[in-house]
């Protein structure tokens, strides 16, 4: 360490990730050592809240246990440099960042200067360095006053629900009205009663001057509320001839969408690459750290005047003038802070880059949205076409749209919340109708069409509804969600559908024909769910602390963070003027709330006469059967967990009831029990001293019978019987089995890698105790061993690296 300050004692320049500081020193040249901060050195202390609330609310800040060793190495190479470059991010965290290091290194004006770009480019390094500043203090304070409310929001909330609803929870200002978006759209969901319609299609033939025929796909203009109401219209159109009433053809226009923020880029990566919120921004910031795209916590859509020359360069380069349209959007987000670019290329003459296929893959969508944000109009023409016949008085219509001049699509279609893609393929092409022509029906069909529910957020959807109503920031996007995700509040994961009758009806030349079909409904992919715990604690502080969860409360104190940012307002006071009342409201609910539970009383049980009731309890919901009695009391009530896909909310008393049944004896095979129930692994079925899992989406443990177990038990002993491929007299603790990426061996509860080229049955116990000594690796060959001494020597660093991606992690978890 002495050495490497010696021989950069002109400039230290301190960034956030070890990876950022790579690539910096290779921009800067030799009198720079550039040295990371592994993002945040400080951070609350945990006693008394790490606030003086009594003097202003003054934070009380200490080094994290985990940046001691960097605060040690950096306050010995300050001693020997003359200037400190402060360089972490160019928002209120990185300001923030700057501040802590200015502070606890004890650093003074004269030998220190703040430097900050959003791209790494040599050009932006280079650029910082010839225009530093000072610390942004107002930046700094807005920081400190989100640090600050939160701890105290979550350090005074959490205490009341470890006394008034369950041991272990959490509350926090922005984390709590998130689950409260989510607990409110699922009881919106609850409470939809789903109406049944018709809806009424139908397969025109077309004959055109030559005889070719084509076929025209048209749907009714309304739909029918029942099936006696399809049945009159279907028997009405029966040898009807239709003709065609009307033609227009509108002309249409498609303008790309702005450039990338980082509420758009989470969106659109869920959508297009199926990237949940936090993976976006954790593969995003590699890309950034390696200098390929600008900064990716941003709100705003601007592109600079640099960024536009190399687009237009790159767009009338690669597909002519016409394709070019220069474009300037503004931000429309609420509270909109950060200043610098979209998200964008760092060099728009790079349409790919090496790497991982994540970065590759994310890269290649910020690359064609950029691109395509400064591209021409997509040009359309819209055909709509009017079928009637005179036994009706409802018409048929059909619409196609034809891409005239593809522009912006040329390179990116954006996708819309659903995940579909906002543009029609060139099959909408219509036939060269005219009005008056005669069709004939090939055949006219009617479905039974039920009215969509809500639907259930996405990390994607959810990231769009937070910042419409201005809560959060791009830092506090992908962590909030997170958080959710860990306390338990919400779940994110995938449901199968449930199997639905609808009613089918077919018009054709045979006449009308009638059936009852089967479909699969309801399927959720990737969707957020809240847990009973969530719906209770939210309605516990929707109760008792309604201002905290409110939504207009939390996009406020965003406002005031604001505010303070630009001097307007100043930290503490604004803290102030909110923690007096919070703080009796707090106290307040301690003496005088009831426990919350979430208990629900759903009847009785006709067997014993006993109430049944719901409720979250110590290890989560349960049903209870029986009334809580005293210790001296005989019979004591009975608990049951509830299933997978079961709620306080909407569970029946016979759905309750059979909870109880559970483990369920269900007979005998081989002369031993065969039982069902529910461990901690799931729904199993036990038979001589060895668990089945029951297949999921398939078997209930309340429903499932003998004959069904049976064959889970044979089906388990044939995949272990063709897991084991060999065992050894010299010790049956050593065996070889067939894992799912493999042959592998066991030994003593631990597995051990066999090479890829080697045959496992050929394996002999001596081979077996040399893969398990050295850990399973394989052996590189001696003569490349040999050829290759420079890459032996290297291998110790490679070890040394592999402890790094921690330490990047931290860096990108800052917030």
């Amino acid at each position: 360490m002495a050495k490497k300050s010696s021989v950069n004692e002109e400039n230290l320049v301190i960034v956030e990730s070890p990876a950022k500081a790579k690539t910096i020193e290779k921009f800067l040249g030799g009198n720079f050592l550039v040295k990371s901060s592994y993002g945040h050195i400080r951070d609350l202390a945990k006693k008394d809240f790490g606030i003086d609330i009594a003097n202003k609310f003054t934070p009380n800040y200490v080094v994290s246990d985990d940046k001691k060793d960097v605060v040690k190495e950096l306050k010995q190479i300050t001693k020997n440099v003359k200037t400190v470059w402060l360089a972490s991010d160019e928002d209120r965290e990185g300001e923030a960042i700057a501040w802590h290091l200015y502070d606890e290194l004890g650093l003074t004006p004269d030998n220190t200067k703040r430097i900050v770009f959003h791209e790494i480019t040599k050009p932006a390094i280079l650029n910082a360095v010839e225009n530093p500043r000072e610390i942004n203090q107002d930046l700094v304070n807005a920081q400190q006053a989100r640090r600050v409310l939160d701890r105290l929001v979550g350090f005074e909330l959490s205490p009341v629900l470890w006394k008034k609803v369950k041991p272990s929870l959490s509350a926090g200002r922005v984390q709590s009205v998130t689950v409260r978006m989510i607990v409110e759209r699922e009881r919106e969901i609850f409470a939809f009663k789903p109406e049944s319609s018709y809806r009424v299609t139908a397969v025109f033939n077309y004959t055109d001057k030559d005889g070719n025929v084509s076929e025209l796909k048209s749907e009714l203009n309304k739909r029918f509320a029942t099936l006696e109401d399809t049945k009159l219209f279907l028997k009405k159109c029966e040898g009807a001839s239709f003709n065609v009433a009307d033609v227009t053809k509108k002309p249409l226009k498609k303008s790309p969408a702005a450039p990338f923020t980082t509420s758009t880029l989470q969106q659109e990566a869920s959508r297009k690459l199926g990237f949940s919120v936090g993976q976006t921004m954790s593969v995003a910031q590699k890309l950034y750290e390696a200098g390929k795209i600008t900064y990716m916590r941003t709100d705003s859509v601007n592109l600079s005047d640099t960024a536009v020359n190399m687009a237009s360069d790159q767009i009338t380069g690669t597909m002519g003038e016409e394709y070019l349209k220069i474009r300037k959007y503004t931000t429309k987000s609420k509270g909109a802070q950060e200043a610098h670019e979209a998200i964008r290329p760092a060099y728009m003459d790079k349409p790919t880059v090496s790497g991982p296929q994540q970065e590759q893959k994310l890269y290649d969508l910020i690359y064609k949205r950029t691109i395509a944000s400064q591209m021409s109009d997509a040009q359309l023409e819209k055909t709509t076409i009017v079928i009637k016949t005179d036994k009706v008085k409802e018409h048929f219509v059909t619409t196609g749209e034809v891409v005239k001049f593809d522009g912006f699509l040329k390179v990116y279609i954006q996708s819309s919340d659903d995940g579909e893609g906002e543009e029609k393929e060139d099959s909408g092409l219509l036939p060269p109708i005219e009005i008056g022509e005669e069709l004939l029906y090939n055949n006219i069909e009617a479905r039974e069409r039920w009215s969509q529910k809500p639907a259930r957020y996405t990390e994607a959807s959810l990231v769009k509804r937070l910042e419409d109503a201005g809560i959060g920031r791009p830092s506090t996007y992908a962590p909030t969600i997170s958080t959710v995700q860990n306390r338990g509040y919400v779940i994110k994961e995938e449901r199968e559908g449930v199997e639905r009758n609808y009613q089918y009806l077919l018009l054709n030349d045979e006449g009308l024909l009638m059936e009852e079909r089967t479909e699969i409904t309801g399927a959720e992919r990737n969707k957020l769910f809240p847990t009973d715990v969530g719906m209770v604690v939210n309605d516990f502080l929707m109760k008792h602390f309604p201002n905290i969860v409110s939504y207009d409360f939390t996009a406020k104190v965003e406002a005031e963070f604001d505010e303070i940012s630009l001097g307007k307002i100043v930290w503490n006071e604004s803290i102030e003027s909110f923690y007096k009342d919070f703080h009796d409201q707090v106290e307040d609910t301690l003496e005088n709330a009831e426990r919350s539970n979430g208990e629900r009383i759903l009847g009785e049980d006709p067997k014993t006469g006993k109430p049944v009731s719901v409720k979250v309890g110590r290890y989560g919901p349960m049903a209870q059967l029986g009334e809580s009695v005293d210790d001296n009391e005989v019979e004591k009530p009975k608990f049951a967990s509830l299933q997978k896909g079961q709620h306080l909310e909407t569970i029946t008393l016979d759905q309750a009831i059979r909870l109880f049944d559970l483990p369920r004896d269900l007979g005998l095979y081989e002369e031993k029990k065969v039982v069902v129930g529910i461990g901690r692994f799931g729904p199993y079925v036990r038979h001589d001293g060895k668990f089945v899992s029951l297949k999921k989406g398939i078997d209930d443990p309340l429903y499932v019978e003998l004959d069904r177990a049976i064959e889970l038990i044979e089906e388990k002993r044939k995949a272990d019987r063709e897991k084991f491929i060999k065992g050894f007299d010299e010790d049956p603790e050593i065996q070889i089995l067939n894992g799912r990426w493999g042959p592998y061996i066991s030994y003593l509860k631990k597995n051990y890698k066999i090479p890829k080229d080697t045959d496992p049955t050929t394996l002999s116990f001596d081979d077996c105790q040399k893969l398990i000594k050295d850990g399973g690796k394989k052996a590189a060959p001696k003569k490349k061993a040999a050829a290759k001494k420079t890459t032996a020597k290297k291998a110790p660093a490679k070890k040394t690296a592999t402890k790094k991606p921690a330490a990047k992690k931290k860096a990108a978890a800052k917030k």
